[in-house]
């Protein structure tokens, strides 16, 4: 007899997202299992802050106060939930969850998975985490467990360990658990699969988005949808979309599997709902990925608002005034950008401004501190016409640095610590399978040549970007087949490089998945040590890709 599907909702895409989405998904229509997913790079580093001021934090506290609220509901639906809110202290926040379940008088059972943590093992780190896979959390499912908290794993995991659960897979169904990774990967951003951050986002109502839901089936093919009422929209434009989010190739790795992106066929299914079929999965690499999180130092930064006429010489006098402070401290990095924001002949003051920011960096908070900004300050009625900054002088802030090492999957313990505190060790794969890159696939022939016309990208293309470490990716993919034959042509290495300036002298890999109608291309380096670093305007690139959209590009008139 064939297993009923299996719905998997989820509640949560980061740490701080709406905090009434768990009792929206409970009472919005069928759910068997809801996800929340609290961790990301920087979520790490804030949790080894937390942890460095009290050894018992260090994980989600948002999570509680909405499980206060809704475990009862949970409880009655027979919803289990399933998330990674526990993150450097997993054990922590089981204990209390059932402290709460205790005093509210439910009767929830309650399992963790830890193992994860090696900070042990990496000297000077806050955090150091090893991205464990989803048979720990299949593990507690099984034995019964209401609620599983985990702390890093990968975000997929969330989804592969229920999905293991409910259809007995073992570690070689490596087909159906790459089915399930990609559905794992589609829910984990909440609702950015359901119209949020959509480059398309006029194509449907997305004001207050509703999360998102995925029909598992025992093959790992899915239908994602949301339930019914809800607002946002799911199309294969959205779930495209997603699915380019912060990947890379086509090998898609993690601890349990490695699932073929460019084996995804993607299916209207009805309204606001598309099926996903025809993954194909490969046996996980033999190592696991730990990411480290450090403090890198400390960081000032001072924004001048130069305003109206003479701005490239307004801000040519502030660098130099600014030369003799910071000559004397000397910090060891210090960046200068001009942001021409001001528009001629405008209409307001601020749309007539331009920011000139300072940025400095330096091991010892001293140098960057309020001596260097006060000398900013100083400048106020011996500078430029119309001097102001955007805030007071201030003390240096630490930043974070974000690497990642591997290790072999021997070198971490993974443990499902079940609701009756027994405690199971998950095997590490027996069959693994070392990354490496899939050669080109064949292209489509390019359109004929025909007249063009000077147009931004965006009016025939989608994109979507991400940071993962230091590193950035922007998807980009065509939402016709004929518009494809001249986006896989067009948008080279070369051309990517040309149209975001900041590549040209980075790594930039291209990567084609002509069943998406897209590209990939992930940009090394763009993003410095990581988000926590803070080393550019937008330090998590989310933008990049709507920047690229907004470039012009020759294209064929029959594609506008």
């Amino acid at each position: 007899m064939t297993p009923t599907p299996l719905r998997i909702g989820n509640f949560s895409g980061f740490y701080g997202d709406r905090s009434s989405a768990l009792r929206e998904m409970l009472t919005g229509g069928e759910v068997d299992v809801l996800t929340g997913d609290y961790l990301a790079e920087l979520t790490m580093l804030i949790l080894g802050r937390d942890r460095l001021k009290d050894p018992g934090a260090g994980y989600a506290r948002t999570f509680a106060r909405q499980l206060e609220d809704c475990l009862g509901l949970a409880h009655e639906r027979g919803v289990r939930i399933v998330t990674n809110a526990g993150g450097l202290n997993p054990a922590g926040l089981a204990a209390k969850v059932g402290e709460l379940a205790e005093r509210l008088g439910i009767p929830v059972r309650v399992a963790h998975v830890e193992g994860d943590d090696l900070t042990a093992a990496y000297p000077g780190t806050l955090a150091a985490h090893a991205y464990l896979g989803g048979f720990g959390v299949a593990e507690c499912l099984r034995a019964g467990a209401d609620v599983v908290i985990t702390g890093r794993v990968t975000d997929a995991a969330l989804v592969t360990g229920p999905a293991a659960a409910h259809f007995g897979w073992g570690p070689g169904d490596h087909d159906q658990l790459a089915g399930a990774v990609v559905a794992g990967h589609l829910l984990e951003c909440g609702t950015q699969v359901t119209g949020g951050n959509y480059a398309f986002f006029q194509d449907g109502d997305v004001r207050r988005p509703g999360f998102p839901l995925a029909e598992i089936h025992a093959d790992g093919s899915s239908v994602v949808t949301k339930h019914p009422g809800t607002g946002g929209f799911v199309d294969t434009g959205t779930v495209t979309a997603q699915l380019l989010y912060e990947t890379g190739g086509a090998r898609y790795a993690g601890p349990d599997v490695t699932a073929r992106l460019d084996t995804v066929r993607l299916r209207q299914d009805g309204p606001d709902r598309v099926r996903i079929e025809g993954v194909r999965g490969e046996a996980p690499p033999p190592t696991l990925k730990v990411g480290l999180n450090r403090l890198g130092g400390f960081r000032n930064e001072v924004a001048f608002v130069l305003t109206g006429l003479d701005i490239e010489a307004k801000a040519e006098l502030v660098r130099d005034q600014m030369d003799v402070a910071l000559a004397k401290a000397a910090p060891e990095e210090v960046r200068w950008e001009l942001a021409r924001t001001d528009r001629a002949d405008a209409d307001t003051e601020e749309t007539a401004s331009a920011l000139l920011r300072l940025v400095v960096r330096d091991a010892d908070p001293e140098v960057v501190g309020r001596e260097l900004s006060g000398a900013a300050i100083e400048l106020a009625l011996a500078s430029y016409p119309g001097f102001h900054v955007l805030a007071p002088p201030g003390k240096g802030s630490p930043y974070g640095v974000f690497d990642h090492v591997t290790v072999p999957h021997g070198a971490v313990s993974h443990v499902a610590v079940l609701h009756d505190g027994r405690r199971i060790d998950v095997d590490a794969p027996q069959e693994t399978l070392p990354l490496s890159a899939l050669p080109e696939p064949a292209l489509p022939e390019p359109l004929p040549v025909g007249s063009t016309r000077r147009a931004p990208l965006g009016q025939v293309a989608g994109a979507r970007s991400g940071d993962k470490g230091g590193d950035a990716n922007v998807g980009v993919w065509a939402r016709s087949a004929d518009a494809w034959r001249w986006l896989v042509h067009e948008l080279t290495v070369e051309r990517f490089r040309e149209l975001v300036p900041e590549a040209r002298d980075l790594p930039v890999t291209r990567h084609v998945l002509p069943r998406l109608c897209a590209l990939n291309f992930v940009v090394t380096g763009i993003l410095g040590a990581g988000v926590a670093s803070r080393h550019r305007f937008d330090p998590q690139a989310k933008a990049l890709a709507e920047w690229l959209r907004s470039r012009h590009l020759d294209i064929p008139e029959d594609l506008l």
